[in-house]
């Protein structure tokens, strides 16, 4: 049963035990990553009026695509679409949301490696973008269409489960747990038995324990301490913390001005079994997550010049560096 804790997979270079993923290798970037000992980076797209953090600024067409383009040349493996933010607002039909979302997903996954993931709760928005390229659909809501996990395994895709309680674009102003991980992870483990059973592979299972989603900042904060419990589940963790209200909230930052409250709440969540990070900020994101994995010793630095037995200048360093930026960066353009 997933719901059970399962032995812990491979130590890393401080002697701590990672999580054990039962399958830890997936195809994403144009490339096979073992999540026991990579770490794959998730960057959001937006194309919506009102999204929290960047209101609207890849609504247009062109500029959504552009977005996802230079997210992957900025070394993320999978780029997020989404046409409908999770924040309580107005409905939109799935014919609106699938126009939003269907032609950037095309364009992308023309123009790039990225693995497109597309972030709707819509069984019939799902079907569409799979079609159009996508291999992931990450559904916040935990399954509330129920048609999603049979579209997503007719299609043979990656299905993310995130926790939440609230139904799509309701607010949910004062959630109550008696114990929030475990609450959370017994709701990840039920939602995963029956994706199993509508058809989804347990390979092509990610789950999400879904901070501040019908969270407060405790809850919030108290899930990301105990990530390992929900890693435990032996699915792969995705984390999606980036620029969220629980951060600004715990060091008194504006949306605007949490980029290094973020960035930390990346490396915790790598550190506690996370091995797919959602980010806005992606040149940023993506140097962080490449120091976590070469500190942890699950990589090998990009360069090794500094006081090697040669007398470099730093401009030396940094010229070697420029060269190997482009070669070492795992993911690509098309």
């Amino acid at each position: 049963m997933v719901t059970q804790p399962p032995a812990s997979g491979p130590e890393n270079a401080s002697g701590e035990a990672a999580p054990h993923i039962t399958h830890p290798v997936h195809a994403f970037g144009g490339r096979d990553m073992d999540l026991r000992t990579e770490l794959a980076l998730m960057a959001i797209v937006n194309r919506t009026p009102d999204s929290f953090y960047d209101r609207g600024k890849t609504f247009a067409l062109d500029a959504a695509v552009n977005a996802g383009v230079e997210a992957n040349r900025n070394g993320a493996e999978i780029i997020d679409i989404g046409g409908v933010p999770f924040a309580p607002g107005e409905q939109l039909s799935p014919d609106e949301e699938r126009g939003r979302v269907e032609p950037v997903v095309r364009e992308v996954a023309g123009q790039c490696l990225a693995t497109i993931s597309v972030d709707t709760f819509h069984a019939d928005v799902a079907g569409a973008c799979l079609a159009a390229g996508a291999r992931i659909i990450n559904d916040t809501t935990g399954l509330s269409d129920p048609d999603m996990a049979r579209t997503v395994a007719d299609h043979d895709a990656y299905l993310v489960i995130t926790h939440s309680l609230a139904r799509p674009r309701t607010s949910y102003p004062r959630p109550q747990y008696d114990d929030v991980t475990r609450e959370v992870r017994e709701f990840l483990g039920r939602k995963a038995e029956e994706a199993i059973s509508a058809g989804v592979p347990p390979e092509r299972i990610i789950v999400d324990p879904g901070l501040d989603l019908n969270k407060n900042t405790l809850h919030s904060l108290e899930l990301l301490r105990r990530l390992p419990e929900i890693a435990s589940l032996g699915f792969p963790v995705l984390s999606a913390p980036s620029r969220k209200d629980f951060i600004g909230e715990a060091v008194g930052a504006r949306r605007e001005d949490r980029l290094p409250g973020s960035l930390t709440t990346a490396v915790l969540s790598a550190l506690g079994g996370a091995r797919i990070i959602r980010m806005h900020d992606v040149a940023a994101s993506r140097q962080t997550l490449d120091m976590v994995a070469c500190t942890l010793g699950w990589s090998e630095p990009r360069v090794l010049k500094h006081n090697m037995g040669d007398e470099n200048t730093p401009e030396d360093i940094f010229d070697t560096l420029d060269g190997a930026a482009g070669e070492n960066r795992q993911s690509g353009v098309a």
